[in-house]
Order: C-alpha cells, then sequence, then structure tokens
C-alpha cells in the first residue's frame, strides 16, 4: 500500500544541476537502506548510489564526486543531489528502499521513475 513519490527530476544542459526527491507515502519500518537506481537505454538498471539507516553511504564509481546523497530521518525522505552533470548520466533515476522487519524476509520498495535528460 505504501507507495514512493519521486519527483525532481527534468532537462538540464551538461555541467547543471538537479536534485531528485523520493519520500513514501506511508510509514516505512525497519529501513536498511535508501537509495537510486537508473536506467539507460539499452543499458542495465545500475546502483547510482545508497544510504544506510546508520549514514553510510555507497557510489557508483561514476558519480562519486559529483552526487551526493542525503536523508531527512523526521520525513524519511531520501535526496540525490547531482552536480556536473555529463550526457551518460541520462536515464530514468528510481527510487529503491530496502526494508529488513525482524522475523521475514526483507522487502524492496519501488518508485516508478523520474527521467533525467542531460542534453545541450
Amino acid at each position: 500500500q505504501v507507495q514512493l513519490v519521486e519527483s525532481g527530476g527534468g532537462l538540464v544542459q551538461p555541467g547543471g544541476s538537479l536534485r531528485l526527491s523520493c519520500a513514501p507515502s506511508g510509514s516505512i519500518f525497519s529501513i536498511n537502506y535508501m537509495g537510486w537506481y537508473r536506467q539507460a537505454p539499452g543499458k542495465e538498471r545500475e546502483l547510482v548510489a545508497k544510504i544506510t539507516s546508520s549514514g553510510s553511504t555507497d557510489y557508483a564509481d561514476s558519480v562519486k564526486g559529483r552526487f551526493t546523497i542525503s536523508r531527512d530521518n523526521v520525513k524519511n525522505t531520501v535526496y540525490l543531489q547531482m552536480n556536473n552533470l555529463r550526457t551518460d548520466d541520462t536515464a530514468v533515476y528510481y527510487c529503491n528502499v530496502l526494508s529488513t522487519p525482524r522475523f521475514t524476509l526483507p522487502y524492496d520498495y519501488w518508485g516508478r521513475g523520474t527521467q533525467v535528460t542531460v542534453s545541450s
């Protein structure tokens, strides 16, 4: 019943910036991490960045130094600040939340995706 609502995608020129936001429509408990995946045309879906419940972060090599993931623990919202965007950053970006409750299987929440297009 809980859905992930993404926003912030759009069209930007190379070197520009965007900030993506992802917020659940309701409460999600026992969050292991929140993160962002992306899928470009003709390519496999890949992990862009994630942040754990303890604040540890992980980034794809291609975005290190350019992207920053963060979260608001009060709003339970995850953000992806994307700077110095390049044309190969063009993709559909998907929010992902992994829940790991006790005594049951992990559960993945997925957003519908937001388009990011980097073009001159």
